[in-house]
C-alpha cells in the first residue's frame, strides 16, 4: 500500500504529458501560420488526430516493451541492433535540430527588449549560436540544477498561453479573423497541409507517458489514458490559443512578427502587459533549451555507455554532466545554425522545424511499425490486436504525410542524415556480431 502511495495517478502523468509537450513549442507558431493565413489552422485538426494515434501507438509500445532505449528498444524488437542505432541516430539529430530551433525562439522574444541581437543576418546568428552555448555550459552543473530551473520557467508558457485560450476571446473580432483566413487564394486542401510540419512539432514529446510507466499505479490503464487526455489537452489549448490570436491581431502584423504572444497581449491590454509576456515567454524558452541541451547529452552518453556511440560521450564530470558530449554537441548546433541562416527568424524557425520534424517522424514510424512483433512476442491476441494495428496504421499514415508536407529540402536533409547514420552503423556494427572482423580491428 505504502508503495503504490509513492507513485502517481492517471491526472498527474497527464499533466507531466501535457506540460512536457508545451515547453516552447507554440511560442513562435502563431507568426509562421500567418503567413500562410487563418486557413492553416485545419492543420491544427488533422495534427490532433495523427498526433494522438501516435501518443496511444507509443502507450501501448510502452507497455510491451519497458527496457531502456524508448523508440529505440521498440525499433530493436523487430529491426535488431540496426534498427535500434538508426532510429537512435536520427532521433539524437533531431533534438539537436529542435535545440537551434527553440534558440531561434528564444532569440525572437528577446529582440524586443535588445534589438541589436536581431539587427541583421550575421548578427541573428551570432545571437543563436551565443545562446546554444550559454545553454551548453549551464549544464555542466549536472541534472539537479537544470531540473529545478526548468520546473520553474515552463510556466512562463503555460500561463500567458493558457490565459489568452481561455479569457482572449473577449478581444476576439470575428472581422480580424475572417480577414485572416484566406488572404492567398489556397485550396481546402492546400490550406489543411501547409503547416502541418509546424503544428506536429508542437506535439513532439508525446511519447513521454510511455517512458514514465513504472511510476505509475496502474501502467496498463494509465500509461494510454495519460497518452492520449495529454495530447487532447495540448491540442486543445494549442487549437484555442493559435485561433483566437487571429481574430486579436490583424494577419500582417502577425506574419512579421518575431513574438506573437507579446504581441497579442500588446493588443490585448498595453505594451506593459506585452513586455512582461515577453520576457516570460524568452524566459521559458532559455528554460526549455537548457533541459533539451542535457537530455541531448544525455541521450548520447546512453547511447556510448551501450556501446552505440563514441566512448567520448560517456564521459562525465563530478556531478554527473558528460561535459565532452556536451561541447561537441555545441559545435554541431553552432554549425546547423551557421547552414539555416536566414534573412528573418520566422524562416529560420522553419527551416529548422521542417528538418526536426522529418528526422523525428522517421524514427517515429520505424518504431510504431515494430508493434506487431511486440504484440506476438508478448502473446497480446483478439480484439487488442486489432485496435492497436489499426491506431497504428492511422498513426504511420499521417506520418508519411507529415514528411510529404515538410518539403522536398526537409526530407531531402533527413536522407542525408540517414545515409550518414547507416555509414557509421557501417563501422560500429561488428561490435554487435561477436566475431573479430578486419573492420573491427581498423
Amino acid at each position: 500500500m505504502a508503495e503504490a502511495q509513492k507513485k502517481m495517478s492517471v491526472t498527474q502523468l497527464t499533466f507531466i504529458v501535457t506540460v512536457n509537450m508545451m515547453g516552447s513549442g507554440i511560442i513562435m507558431l502563431p507568426a509562421n501560420m500567418a503567413q500562410v493565413g487563418a486557413i492553416s489552422l485545419l492543420s491544427w485538426l488533422v495534427t490532433a488526430v495523427g498526433s494522438m494515434a501516435i501518443a496511444y501507438g507509443f502507450a501501448q509500445a510502452g507497455i510491451f516493451n519497458q527496457r531502456a532505449g524508448g523508440l529505440a528498444a521498440y525499433a530493436e524488437d523487430a529491426y535488431g541492433k540496426a534498427g535500434y542505432f538508426q532510429v537512435f541516430f536520427l532521433y539524437f539529430l533531431s533534438l539537436a535540430i529542435a535545440n537551434v530551433a527553440v534558440a531561434s525562439t528564444a532569440l525572437g522574444y528577446l529582440v524586443p527588449f535588445f534589438p541589436g541581437l536581431g539587427a541583421t543576418q550575421v548578427t541573428t546568428a551570432i545571437s543563436v549560436i551565443a545562446l546554444l552555448w550559454i545553454t551548453t555550459v549551464a549544464n555542466f552543473g549536472g541534472p539537479k540544477l537544470t531540473g529545478r530551473i526548468g520546473s520553474i520557467t515552463v510556466w512562463g508558457v503555460i500561463l500567458p498561453v493558457g490565459f489568452i485560450s481561455i479569457a482572449g476571446w473577449i478581444w476576439f473580432s470575428g472581422e480580424t479573423f475572417a480577414a485572416a483566413w484566406n488572404p492567398h487564394g489556397k485550396s481546402l486542401l492546400e490550406g489543411m497541409g501547409s503547416s502541418i510540419s509546424l503544428t506536429l512539432w508542437a506535439f513532439l514529446g508525446m511519447e513521454s507517458a510511455s517512458q514514465n510507466a513504472s511510476a505509475v499505479e496502474n501502467p496498463k490503464r494509465d500509461v494510454p489514458l495519460a497518452c492520449l487526455f495529454g495530447t487532447l489537452g495540448a491540442a486543445a489549448i494549442y487549437i484555442l490559443s493559435t485561433v483566437v490570436i487571429q481574430g486579436i491581431v490583424p494577419n500582417a502584423e502577425l506574419a512579421k512578427s518575431t513574438g506573437p504572444f507579446g504581441l497579442a497581449y500588446t493588443q490585448m491590454f498595453n505594451p506593459t502587459v506585452g513586455s512582461i509576456v515577453m520576457g516570460l515567454s524568452a524566459l521559458a524558452c532559455v528554460g526549455s533549451l537548457l533541459g533539451w541541451q542535457f537530455t541531448l547529452a544525455t541521450t548520447a552518453k546512453d547511447a556510448a555507455d551501450g556501446g552505440m556511440f563514441p566512448t567520448i560521450f560517456g564521459k562525465a564530470n563530478a556531478m554527473g554532466a558528460p561535459v565532452a558530449g556536451m561541447l561537441i554537441m555545441g559545435v554541431v548546433q553552432s554549425l546547423m545554425a551557421l547552414s539555416t541562416m536566414s534573412p528573418n527568424l520566422s524562416e529560420q524557425f522553419a527551416a529548422l522545424v521542417n528538418l526536426a520534424v522529418v528526422t523525428n517522424v522517421v524514427p517515429y514510424i520505424i518504431a510504431l511499425s515494430a508493434l506487431p512483433v511486440m504484440m506476438q512476442k508478448a502473446g497480446v491476441s483478439g480484439g487488442t490486436v486489432t485496435r492497436n494495428l489499426t491506431v497504428a496504421t492511422i498513426a504511420i499514415v499521417y506520418s508519411v504525410y507529415a514528411l510529404y508536407t515538410s518539403g522536398k529540402d526537409a526530407v531531402m536533409g533527413g536522407m542525408l542524415v540517414m545515409g550518414l547514420g547507416w555509414l557509421v552503423w557501417a563501422f560500429i556494427s561488428p561490435r554487435f556480431s561477436g566475431l573479430k572482423t578486419a573492420t573491427q580491428g581498423a
